[in-house]
C-alpha cells in the first residue's frame, strides 16, 4: 500500500503548490555583498524592486530565479534584489542609507531596474529599466553580464 502511495506523497507539494525553494537574495548589506564580489571577483546584479511590481515579479520568476536554480551564473554573477520599501541598508561605503535613496543615487525610480556593479557600486554594463520584451529579456540580461564580466577584467588587467 505504501509503495502505491509513495508518488503521490512525493508529488503532493507540487500538486498543492508548494512554495519554490529558489529565491532571489535580498541584501542588506552592500559592503559585505561587494568584499563578496571582489573576493569572487564576479560583479553583482541588483533588481531594484518594488512590493506591488507584477513586472517585478516577471523578472524574479522568469528570469533571475531560473538563472539562479540553473547553476550556470554561479561563477558569473552575483544576483540579488533590493526593494524600494526596505528601510536602512547597509552602503557599499559601510554607512547607513535608505533604500529610496540607494536606489535614486542608481536612478532606478522604475520598477524593475536592474544594474551591474562592481564590489564598490560602480556600474559596469547598461542597466535594464522595466521590461519591455519578454522574449528578449533573457538575452539582454546575458549581454549585460559578459559586458560586466569583460569590464571587471579589464579593471584587473590596470596596474
Amino acid at each position: 500500500m505504501l509503495r502505491r502511495l509513495l508518488p503521490i506523497l512525493l508529488l503532493l507539494p507540487l500538486l498543492l503548490g508548494a512554495a519554490d525553494p529558489v529565491s532571489v537574495p535580498r541584501v542588506t548589506d552592500l559592503q559585505a555583498l561587494g568584499a563578496e564580489a571582489r573576493a569572487r571577483n564576479l560583479p553583482i546584479l541588483v533588481m531594484f524592486s518594488s512590493e506591488h511590481c507584477p513586472y517585478c515579479m516577471v523578472v524574479r520568476e522568469e528570469f533571475l530565479k531560473p538563472m539562479l536554480r540553473s547553476g550556470d551564473y554561479t561563477d558569473r554573477v552575483i544576483i540579488v534584489e533590493i526593494e524600494s520599501d526596505e528601510t536602512l541598508l547597509t552602503g557599499f561605503d559601510g554607512r547607513p542609507i535608505e533604500a529610496i535613496d540607494l536606489a535614486q543615487r542608481y536612478a532606478a525610480t522604475l520598477s524593475p531596474t536592474v544594474v551591474f556593479l562592481d564590489s564598490e557600486g560602480r556600474e559596469l554594463a547598461p542597466r535594464l529599466v522595466g521590461i519591455t520584451t519578454v522574449d528578449f529579456y533573457g538575452g539582454y540580461l546575458d549581454e549585460a553580464i559578459d559586458t560586466s564580466l569583460l569590464h571587471l577584467r579589464k579593471l584587473a588587467l590596470q596596474p
